[in-house]
């Protein structure tokens, strides 16, 4: 008797070992898998694409692409922003635009309005707002936010672009 309960015991032992680590690395592939899915994409674009995205362009999720001003941009006021925006990013045709200094307080607000007046489709349509602020005191960092206009207020709606900038 003693014999079988060392055996199940080794064995038992290495079951809850195979059984451990196939659940660890069950889990990491799933973690992984529902990450990858909530990521949103955000790069610069190098060169010109197939839908007309200017080199040094900055496009998220291929919903919104900026091109003006490039990540890192040192900006005054006023700032004006353009670049492009499928339909689903604007609400009768704008969306807003959010400049913040270092810490994210808000510095200054307004809305970027489409440049064309089929603006609800599923190509990009033409965007263009302007900024008017004051240099923060201090802190030479902060960032611009363009934010989906999300009348639902669903979660599940919202997005944003966001890009460093530096003031002048």
């Amino acid at each position: 008797m003693m014999y079988w309960a060392r055996w199940l015991n080794k064995k038992g032992q290495i079951a809850l070992a195979a059984l451990f680590a196939i659940v660890l690395i069950g889990g990491i592939g799933i973690l992984v898998y529902f990450s990858s899915q909530n990521i949103l994409e955000q790069k610069q674009v190098q060169e010109q694409n197939e839908d007309g995205i200017l080199k040094g362009a900055v496009l998220k999720d291929a919903q919104i692409v900026l091109e003006s001003p490039k990540p890192n941009s040192e900006i005054s006021s006023p700032l004006i922003v353009t670049g492009k925006a499928r339909g689903s990013w604007f609400f009768e045709a704008s969306f807003p635009l959010i400049l913040v200094d270092w810490d994210g307080k808000i510095i200054a607000e307004s809305v970027a309005r489409a440049q064309e007046s089929d603006w609800m489709t599923s190509d990009y349509a033409p965007f263009a707002g302007t900024l008017t602020f004051t240099k923060p005191d201090y802190g030479k960092n902060g960032a611009l936010i363009l934010k989906k206009d999300n009348p639902s207020e669903l979660p599940k709606n919202d997005n944003a672009l966001e890009i460093p900038i530096t003031f002048k």
